[in-house]
C-alpha cells in the first residue's frame, strides 16, 4: 500500500468519524433542547447532577483502551499477526467488561452518597438510571477498539448513531412519560436514555461483527504465529499505551466535576440562594447552555483527529517544512471556525435561548449571559484541541495534559470565589471555564511553538479572520434588530444567522484571508477557487 493509497484510507475514516460526529450532536441537541424546555432548569440541574459523574467514570473506562486496542491490532494485522489480534481484543474485551461492571456498581450503590456530597439530592435517581450505561458502553468501546485496528471506521459510526438514536428515543419518551410523577422521575427517565443507548449500540455492533466473523476467522487462519504473548503483557501494553489518553481525557470531565461540586455548594453556603434556586441555576449553566456551547467542539475535534496522523507521520520522516504547514494551516482553521461561532454566539445569546427554550422564557433570560461568557472560550477551546492533536502527534501527550490542569487550577480559584459573589453567582464558573481554557491555549501555543519551530502568520492566522468576525458581529446586531421589528424573536434569530455565515464568508474573501490552495483541499476545491479569483479580481 502506497502512501497515497494511506492518504485516501485516512481520509475516508476521517470523513465517516465526522458525519457520524455531527449527526450524533444533532442528535443531542434535538434530546437536551426539548428537555429543557420539558423539564426547566431545576429538573436540568437534577438531570445535570447525574450526567458529569457518568462521563468522568465513562471517560476512565473508555478513553484511552479503545485507542490502545486500536494500536496495538494494527500493529500485529501489520505483520500478519491476524490471531495475536484477535487474542489483544479478547483481553480487552474482559478487561473492559470488568471496568464497567465496576464503575456501574459504584455509580448504583454509590448515588446517595456522591448526591448528598454535591449537595444535590435531587439527582439520585437519575444517577441510579444512567448508572447501566457505564456496563454497556465499554463492551461497545472493545469492539469499536478492535474495527478501528482493522482500519474499518464503519461500525464505529454506525454504533454511535445507532446509541445516540435510542438515547434520545427513549429518554425523552419516559421524561415525558415521568414528567407528572415529579423533576427528579423526569430527570430519572432521561438520564435512563443513555443506558437504552449502549444497550442498543452494542447489539448493533455485535451484529456487525457476527456478520463479519466468517471473514475474521478466515484471518486468523491464514495469518503467521511468530510469538504468543501472555495476558500479562497484553494487559501492561494496552495500560501503556491507555493511561496517559486517559489522564489527558479526563480533564475536561475533571471540570464539569469541579462545577458540580462548587456550583451548588457555593450558590448555597456562600451566596445565600436556595436549594432549588441554586439547583435552576446549576441547570441553566450546564443543562441550558452547554448544548449550545458542545456543538462548534464538532468541527475543531475533527480537526484535531485528523492531524494526528498527519503530524505524527511528518515528524517521524522528519519532513519539517510539511509538518509546520500543516500545524499553521490547523491552527488558523480552527481560528476560522472558533472566531466566528464566538461572535455570533455573544452577539445572539438572548435571542438563541429564546429560540431554542421558549417554554422556559424566564430561565432562557437567565441563562443568556452565562451563554455570552462561555462563547470567548470557543475561540480558546478550539485552539486547545487543535494544538492537543499536534502535540499528541509529536508523541508529547503529557504536555496538552499538564496545561489543561494549570488550566484547571485557574478555574477553580475562579469558580470558588466568584460563584460566592451573589452578583455574579453562576456566571462565575462560566468565567472559570473561559479562563481555563485561554491559559490551557497560550500554554500549548507556547509549546507547539518550542517543538515545531513554527513561525505562525499572525495577520492569515488570528488577524484576518478576527477583522471579519468583527465586522460579522456588526452586521448581525443590525440585522437582528430590523428582523425582530418585522418578524419576531425565531425567525429573526435564523436569517441573523444566515447574514452573519455570508457577510463573514464574503469578508474572508476580500480581505484575502483565504488562499487559493487551501480552497484546492476542500471538495469541489477547483471551483472554489476560480470563483475566488472572480471575487478578487473585482
Amino acid at each position: 500500500m502506497g502512501a497515497s493509497d494511506r492518504k485516501m484510507t485516512f481520509l475516508k475514516g476521517a470523513a465517516i468519524l465526522g458525519i457520524a460526529g455531527i449527526i450524533i450532536k444533532l442528535l443531542g441537541a434535538v434530546f437536551r433542547i426539548p428537555l429543557a424546555n420539558l423539564i426547566g432548569d431545576v429538573g436540568m440541574g437534577y438531570y445535570n447532577g447525574a450526567y458529569p459523574i457518568y462521563v468522568f467514570l465513562l471517560t476512565l473506562s473508555t478513553a484511552g483502551i479503545p485507542t490502545a486496542i486500536s494500536k496495538l491490532i494494527s500493529e500485529r494485522l501489520a505483520v500478519n499477526e491476524n490471531q495475536e489480534a484477535h487474542r489483544v481484543f479478547r483481553v480487552s474485551f474482559l478487561l473492559l467488561f470488568i471496568i464497567g461492571l465496576s464503575t456501574t456498581s459504584i455509580l448504583f450503590f454509590g448515588a446517595e452518597y456522591i448526591c448528598e456530597m454535591v449537595g444535590n439530592p435531587g439527582a439520585y435517581y437519575a444517577m441510579r438510571a444512567i448508572s447501566p450505561a457505564l456496563l454497556f458502553v465499554p463492551i461497545m468501546a472493545a469492539f469499536r477498539g478492535y474495527f478501528q485496528g482493522m482500519q474499518n471506521m464503519s461500525p464505529t459510526a454506525t454504533s454511535q448513531v445507532v446509541e445516540q438514536l435510542f438515547r434520545v428515543f427513549f429518554g425523552l419518551t419516559l421524561a415525558f412519560y415521568l414528567f407528572p410523577v415529579g423533576l427528579e422521575f423526569a430527570a430519572a427517565g432521561a438520564s435512563s436514555g443513555a443506558a437504552f443507548g449502549g444497550l442498543f449500540g452494542g447489539i448493533g455492533i455485535i451484529i456487525i461483527y457476527m456478520k463479519k466473523k466468517k471473514q475474521i476467522r478466515q484471518g486468523i487462519r491464514q495469518g503467521v504465529i511468530r510469538t504468543r504473548e501472555s495476558v500479562g503483557t497484553i494487559l501492561r501494553k494496552i495500560l501503556i499505551i491507555a493511561v496517559p489518553v486517559t489522564i489527558g481525557a479526563s480533564i475536561m470531565p475533571i471540570m464539569n466535576l469541579i462545577d458540580m461540586a462548587l456550583v451548588m455548594n457555593r450558590l448555597q453556603t456562600a451566596a445565600g440562594f436556595t436549594e432549588e434556586a441554586a439547583t435552576a441555576l446549576y441547570g441553566q449553566l450546564s443543562g441550558m447552555v452547554g448544548a449550545i456551547i458542545n456543538f462548534p467542539q464538532v468541527l475543531s475535534m475533527s480537526i484535531a483527529m485528523s492531524l494526528v496522523p498527519v503530524v505524527s507521520a511528518a515528524y517521524k520522516r522528519k519532513e519539517t517544512a510539511f509538518l509546520q504547514k500543516n500545524v499553521e494551516l490547523g491552527v488558523r482553521t480552527s481560528a476560522l471556525i472558533g472566531l466566528p461561532c464566538a461572535f455570533g454566539l455573544m452577539v445572539l445569546a438572548e435571542p438563541i435561548m429564546l429560540l431554542l427554550y421558549p417554554m422556559q422564557k424566564a430561565s432562557a433570560v437567565s441563562a443568556a449571559p452565562c451563554l455570552f461568557i462561555m462563547a470567548i472560550g470557543v475561540v480558546f477551546l478550539s485552539i486547545v484541541q487543535t494544538l492537543t492533536g499536534v502535540l499528541q502527534g509529536l508523541g508529547r501527550p503529557s504536555v496538552p495534559v499538564m496545561n489543561l490542569a494549570i488550566g484547571a487550577v485557574a478555574k477553580i480559584i475562579c469558580t470558588y470565589t466568584l460563584v460566592g459573589i451573589p452578583s455574579i453567582n453562576v456566571k462565575g464558573a462560566a468565567l472559570g471555564t473561559t479562563a481555563a481554557y485561554a491559559i490551557a491555549a497560550a500554554l500549548d501555543f507556547i509549546a507547539v511553538k518550542a517543538y515545531t519551530k513554527t513561525r505562525f502568520n499572525l495577520s492569515m492566522t488570528f488577524l484576518k479572520p478576527f477583522a471579519a468576525a468583527v465586522l460579522m458581529a456588526v452586521c448581525v446586531h443590525f440585522a437582528y434588530l430590523v428582523f425582530e421589528m418585522i418578524a419576531g424573536n425565531s425567525i429573526a434569530t435564523l436569517l441573523s444567522v444566515a447574514v452573519g455565515v455570508g457577510v463573514y464568508a464574503l469578508a474572508m474573501l476580500l480581505i484575502k484571508g483565504v488562499t487559493e490552495e487551501e480552497l484546492r483541499m476542500l471538495p469541489k476545491g477547483e471551483k472554489l477557487a476560480r470563483a475566488l479569483k472572480k471575487i478578487q479580481r473585482k
